[in-house]
């Protein structure tokens, strides 16, 4: 059962773990070299656990921004730079505090080193418009179909085609949160080790890679769910400054 109040998406985030089990990337294929540079490994106990993505507030401050249900593994640093996780020499950053939203930002414990292999990637406005059937990205590290057991190393992406809002909730059912974009579904599916990831459409981070039916991609009859981002803007801009929760 999903909360009637977008405000409460955060709590479906983490009450609903059984069946909000972030995602993997289904007949996706393997990155472009420095295509996503912005893509970041959220760490727990030296593994990956979910995707995030590097934004930088005002020029002074970097920040991760990932799912509120990666927060459960107690993530300690993040991966940067690279976007093969068995590289040698990989960046590793400490997180230095989370800052809950719909979301989690990671503040890190210094400034990212902006690079051809590293970046940031914009915020979309209050005002972005996206539209039906429109094709955007998501990517990740976690399982696939020819690897069910355990994350890949290559980060891994696939387009999506964006679903009409009402339709989306349509298929969904009652109770279905608001603020959230719907895409896919039918023609992939993104299990655990993909959440936190962006969904990203005209080069901005509209979304971020939420929750699916059950955690099971063997169903052909709802799309996936991704936060969005543009709901949470004036939001986020107050947190980031006060660096804590603000009603």
């Amino acid at each position: 059962m999903f909360a009637m109040n977008e405000v409460q998406l955060l709590f479906v985030l983490f009450f609903l773990r059984h069946t909000v089990q972030g995602y993997h990337i289904i007949h996706g294929h393997k990155a472009p070299p420095n295509s996503m540079p912005y893509m970041v490994s959220v760490q727990s106990n030296g593994k990956h656990a979910c995707g995030g993505f590097l934004i930088r507030f005002l020029v002074s401050e970097d920040y991760v921004v990932t799912a509120a249900h990666c927060n459960e593994g107690k993530p300690d640093r993040v991966l940067l730079g690279t976007q093969n996780l068995r590289r040698q020499n990989i960046m590793t950053m400490k997180i230095e505090s989370m800052l809950f939203v719909i979301f989690v930002h990671l503040q890190l414990s210094g400034k990212a080193p902006l690079n051809n292999g590293l970046k940031t990637i914009p915020l979309p406005s209050p005002e972005m418009n996206l539209t039906e059937n429109q094709i955007c990205s998501v990517a990740g590290w976690g399982k696939t179909e020819t690897n069910p057991f355990g994350n890949v190393d290559d980060l891994r992406v696939v387009n999506v085609s964006l679903l009409n809002s009402q339709l989306c909730r349509a298929i969904w059912g009652d109770n279905f949160p608001s603020k959230v974009i719907c895409a896919g579904g039918y023609d992939f599916c993104t299990l655990k080790g993909d959440s936190g990831g962006p969904l990203v459409c005209n080069g901005i981070a509209a979304g971020v890679v939420s929750f699916n039916k059950y955690a099971n991609c063997n169903y052909p009859d709802v799309p996936n769910v991704y936060t969005d981002v543009s709901k949470y803007i004036e939001w986020i801009d107050k947190i980031m400054k006060a660096k804590k929760c603000v009603s």
